[in-house]
């Protein structure tokens, strides 16, 4: 009896050793396939503005901005986000300057730049309204891990299911973070408020 306690209080001895142990070590990093997976949306893309002209994402650098990816034709999701967007951005209190809003076209074969153009004025703040050839669009979508499909509609056309997350990224072109359509307007606006910091 006496030798199994001696046993017990050596293992009780170890685990209160290890858990010292654990307490002091320094985190440790996250593992290379978990952080290429942090760090991998976004890079550099050129694609087209409303005026037609080559737009390069190096002209966002030096300001934060809220990418979306959408199309002129929805009826819903990005008539609601983009406007969301320009709320919040009101609500920060910090003017039209505070960050850029994007609006990406997933839908290149009907919306050419005069089309994006004149989406992005219809929300009483400035928004960047960009697309470009299929395959330009194509990179993008994949830098950001973005769906989009055509779903066959009535009379012959079609609409797009397309991922509806805002990318928040930093004034350098960094990847920050998201805001989902779940997300409250408190969640979302304090995202904007560290992203503009």
């Amino acid at each position: 009896m006496a030798k199994l306690r001696i046993v017990l209080w050596a293992l009780v001895g170890l685990a209160a050793l290890a858990g010292i142990y654990l307490s002091l070590k320094p985190p440790q990093p996250l593992p290379a396939s978990q952080e290429t997976v942090m760090t991998s949306i976004g890079g550099p893309f050129t694609l087209v503005d409303g005026h037609g002209q080559p737009f390069s994402s190096a002209k966002l650098n030096g300001k934060p901005a809220a990418i979306f990816f959408g199309f002129t034709h929805c009826p819903d999701v990005c008539p609601t986000t983009l406007a969301r967007l320009a709320r919040l951005r009101q609500q920060l209190g910090k003017g039209d300057d505070a960050f850029r809003i994007v609006f990406i076209s997933v839908d290149p074969e009907r919306d050419k730049p005069e089309d994006v153009g004149k989406y992005s004025q219809l929300f009483s703040t400035p928004v960047i309204g960009l697309t470009g050839s299929p395959a330009q669009v194509e990179q993008v979508k994949k830098q950001f891990n973005v769906y989009s499909e055509k779903v066959p509609a009535g009379g012959g056309g079609y609409s797009v299911d397309h991922t509806a997350t805002i990318f928040l990224m930093d004034g350098n072109g960094g990847f920050e973070s998201t805001i989902s359509p779940e997300e409250g307007e408190a969640v979302a606006l304090q995202k904007l408020q560290r992203l503009t910091v």
